[in-house]
């Protein structure tokens, strides 16, 4: 897969644990913006202000208005796929945590007895096993998503061994 250097609206865009937990969560499912403050457990008005960062760097795309149980007007919102296509060279600190605080706080809401964990400690060349997993990944994107499968989340993260 071809990539492209995020542009600083973009970086800014993913330097938020909150947007990537609203990219994550609107990934294949639209949601209204009422709907996302209730999933992470935030007043609409803070989710409104992410969603529309995300909106505009790209990241989210309106849906076609629906009408809510009470008959009002909603507008769900659904993840563009965008940050997938981007590469962060030199990513800023706050965009690095972000990612990890994301994960953190979806582990959270799901409870670690959730999680399926794996741990293993190699030598090997850094830069070639980023390129294997990328692969993967790559390949694990580009799959047309089935409905009946579950749907789950992965964290990667390669640090150290000392």
């Amino acid at each position: 897969m071809s990539r492209r250097l995020a542009t600083s609206l973009e970086v800014a865009a993913l330097s938020s644990d909150v947007r990537l937990r609203i990219i994550r969560l609107t990934h294949d499912t639209p949601l209204t913006n009422k709907e996302i403050a209730e999933r992470l457990g935030k007043d609409p008005a803070t989710t409104l202000h992410h969603v529309r960062k995300l909106v505009a760097a790209g990241f989210l795309e309106a849906q076609p208005a629906r009408t809510g149980r009470r008959g009002a007007r909603e507008l769900p919102y659904l993840s563009t796929g965008l940050p997938w296509q981007l590469t962060g060279k030199d990513r800023p600190p706050a965009a690095e945590e972000a990612v990890l605080q994301a994960f953190l706080g979806e582990v959270a809401d799901v409870g670690v007895a959730a999680l399926r964990q794996i741990r293993l400690v190699v030598r090997t060349d850094p830069g070639e096993l980023k390129r294997r997993l990328q692969a993967l990944f790559d390949e694990l994107a580009a799959e047309p998503a089935d409905p009946d499968d579950e749907r789950v989340a992965i964290y990667l993260a390669m640090y150290p061994g000392d």
